[in-house]
């Protein structure tokens, strides 16, 4: 009888101790060492993630140490080398890992190993290197698979380097001033490098970028013993701006020659394409005013300039953001996408400038051309057909246009990025099989591989949720009407874990509202960011709101807020704050406000067009005044200060300085090549004239965001000025 009852008092204790641990794993807490990506233990609650890439239409799982083959069909993997397979008895490739291993040979056991000071090409059936370079100088260089050369940028001048290790030198004036092989007009029109290597590899087409007429700006460096200039280039709007031209160094001949393109003052070149047998190239060039736009080809030997192939005008603004992309079975049709009827879609034109038909139409927008399928004659794309905030994925058929869609019909889709900004790393060489990275509202992280054709699907990672041990806020979606009564608007809630209807709450509106941007999704949480998260955890809800201007609506949609940013975005987000004020739970006598960069801007532009309204606002690198921000985004959206004084004059925050009212923390890096400092320390200056009392702090040495842990210690300071002020 003692012995029974024993056994049940430890049983009732351990089931005790069970429960606690239970409840105390259920009530564990977040910190910004968790949630923030400077934190220390971010990574430890992020979704499991797997690392893929294709083998011609072989799918390769690449790890640290090892690389897998999977089967479409199955999903399982089998080893196809390690680590150990490529030291051998050697320990020269210690210092490799495979996880952005490529296998650009789809007939050859070959893999691409690179660490930073050799590229080895890796034969893992031979178990032997096929060739070992020296690829130390090549920081941010492009190499090209098809000669195995590299095109480089050391000491501002370009080089190329063959795979024999013989170096050309292609520039010699290159400076601060003249760079050359990089990214131009400010990463602006979807460009984001500057060397392009032809198909066959034998040409190389680069930018040339003059800006030695453009002002400096006086960025400075306080590490040295006296503090020392660090200017940097930075067109304002409406001033002069830089020139640029496009070179083609030619392998064979190792001579240079640039295209015959005119006068480079005030235009803009943008989304070079190389015809598929090597001989032409295509641009899209744009005037300053960036209304008009025209394609036109040249020939990549003379550069002699063949044919304007089509143009396209818009009154407002017209934005070529992609390179044209030729049919994989027909090297004299191209695919065009183009905003021409609202909505960005597809258009198929031949190489004379003829366009053949509209390929994708309605009201919903194409957000990305992945590839084709070639066996079947269809383009894949990915598109916001099923709703505004779902990325979705179809196949276009090129002969009659029908799409299909090919994956659940839900949440965000294509989450896979190439260096390119675009998704065409998920697709095979074929185009047959795609690997897919998504989410959806409650799922964290799936990754399947499927069929194009079919579009049938076999999963190869369904992550757990890692936040699974802690006390997570509830994440809901809803629309609500813009301010002109019909638009729909979709906005995120983040309430407290513990939520309870009947107390109110301190409410804080996170805003950015500018183009190129959607806050709002329908991947995990709605695509909530994690700061949210931690202050919802401190009993706050939290308010966001995409806008007019914000992006993947279509032109009108985007469009309304032209030359006068600020003004439509701050009707739609007051119309989010009715809906908040609605609402019995949400204190209307605790609204704070906080955004960063356009956000900043509409941080201060909210608490100072609406001070009764906004208690506390936290602005991080904001816009003041439009006429010292940058020319190519700048006069998009607003046209030059000369051109449009109104617009300038109405959206200017220094005359908002008297009427500042609530307690408002400015944040900027001191070395912001973006959002410059002049803005935030004019309006401060604006400030002390005008007796109100803003509250500033800078971080040293950072640029536009704070980099590494230093974001950790930037989203302490803003959640302590709202637990300060507003709670």
């Amino acid at each position: 009888m003692k012995h029974h009852s024993m056994l049940w008092i430890v049983a009732a204790i351990a089931t005790i101790a069970l429960n606690i641990q239970h409840m105390n794993a259920q009530e564990k807490l977040f910190t910004l060492e968790d949630l923030n990506y400077g934190g220390r233990n971010y990574r430890n609650l992020q979704p499991t993630n797997a690392y893929y890439t294709w083998w011609g239409d072989e799918l390769i799982q690449t790890e640290v140490e090892h690389c897998y083959q999977i089967d479409k069909k199955t999903g399982k993997r089998t080893l196809l080398f390690s680590i150990d397979d490529v030291n051998g008895s050697s320990d020269r490739f210690k210092m490799y890992h495979f996880l952005y291993a490529t296998f650009p040979y789809p007939d050859k056991k070959i893999v691409v190993l690179e660490n930073g000071k050799e590229r080895v090409l890796y034969n893992w059936e031979e178990k032997a290197a096929v060739s070992i370079s020296d690829c130390s100088d090549e920081e941010g260089g492009e190499w090209c698979p098809a000669t195995c050369a590299s095109a480089y940028v050391k000491d501002c001048q370009l080089y190329v380097k063959e795979a024999d290790g013989t170096q050309h030198q292609l520039t010699s004036d290159g400076s601060r001033e003249i760079v050359y092989g990089q990214s131009v007009h400010r990463d602006e029109f979807g460009i984001y490098k500057g060397t392009f290597w032809s198909p066959d590899g034998q040409r190389l087409a680069f930018y040339r970028m003059d800006q030695s007429m453009v002002a400096d700006y006086p960025q400075v460096n306080i590490s040295t013993r006296i503090a020392t200039e660090e200017p940097d280039k930075y067109p304002m709007a409406g001033e002069t701006s830089h020139k640029v031209t496009v070179g083609v160094f030619d392998l064979k001949t190792q001579k240079t020659i640039y295209l015959n393109a005119g006068d480079p003052t005030d235009r803009y070149f943008t989304n070079i394409q190389w015809s598929p047998d090597s001989k032409k190239i295509y641009i899209f060039e744009l005037n300053r005013d960036q209304t008009d736009y025209t394609l036109v080809r040249y020939d990549a030997e003379t550069g002699a300039k063949e044919k304007e192939l089509f143009g396209e005008h818009n009154d407002k603004y017209a934005e070529p953001l992609n390179p044209i992309t030729f049919l994989p079975w027909d090297e004299h049709k191209f695919i065009v996408q183009s905003q021409r009827d609202g909505y960005n879609h597809l258009y198929l034109y031949d190489d004379n400038g003829k366009m053949l038909k509209q390929l994708t139409k309605g009201a919903w927008v194409v957000l990305d051309l992945i590839g084709f399928n070639k066996q079947a004659k269809s383009a894949v794309i990915l598109s916001t057909e099923a709703s505004p905030i779902q990325n979705n994925l179809y196949t276009v058929n090129i002969k009659n246009g029908r799409r299909t869609a090919i994956d659940n019909g839900k949440g965000v889709h294509g989450s896979i990025w190439s260096a390119s900004g675009h998704r065409n790393a998920m697709l095979s060489a074929s185009g047959r099989y795609l690997y897919d990275t998504y989410s959806e509202p409650d799922v964290p992280r799936k990754i399947d591989v499927s069929e194009v054709s079919t579009g049938k699907r076999v999963n190869l990672l369904t992550a757990d949720n890692p936040w699974k041990d802690y006390q997570v806020p509830t994440y809901t979606c809803g629309t609500l009407k813009a301010a002109d009564g019909e638009t729909d608007l979709y906005y995120r809630m983040v309430k407290p874990a513990d939520f309870d209807a009947s107390k109110k709450y301190p409410t804080v509106v996170y805003v950015y509202g500018g183009p190129h941007a959607r806050n709002v999704e329908a991947s995990w949480h709605y695509a909530s960011r994690s700061w949210e998260t931690y202050m919802a955890q401190k009993g706050y809800i939290l308010f966001i709101l995409d806008n007019r201007g914000s992006c993947d609506r279509g032109l009108a949609f985007e469009q309304a807020t032209f030359r006068q940013l600020g003004q439509i975005e701050m009707q739609d987000q007051m119309k989010g704050v009715e809906y908040l004020q609605s609402l019995p739970y949400v204190d209307a006598d605790r609204i704070g406000v906080h955004g960063w960069s356009f956000g900043g801007f509409m941080t201060i532009s909210l608490m100072t067009n609406y001070p009764d309204v906004f208690k506390v606002g936290v602005a991080g690198g904001p816009v003041i005044d439009w006429k010292w921000y940058e020319v190519m985004y700048g006069e998009r959206y607003m046209d030059t200060p000369q051109t449009n004084p109104e617009g300038y004059e109405k959206t200017n925050l220094l005359k908002q300085a008297p009427k500042l009212k609530g307690k408002l923390q400015i944040i900027q890096g001191l070395n912001d090549k973006t959002v410059v400092p002049q803005h935030c320390l004019s309006f401060i200056d604006a400030c002390i004239e005008n007796g109100t009392q803003p509250d500033f702090f800078v971080y040293p040495g950072e640029p536009h965001n704070m980099r590494g842990h230093k974001s950790v210690h930037l989203h302490e300071r803003i959640t302590q000025y709202f637990e300060d002020y507003l709670k």
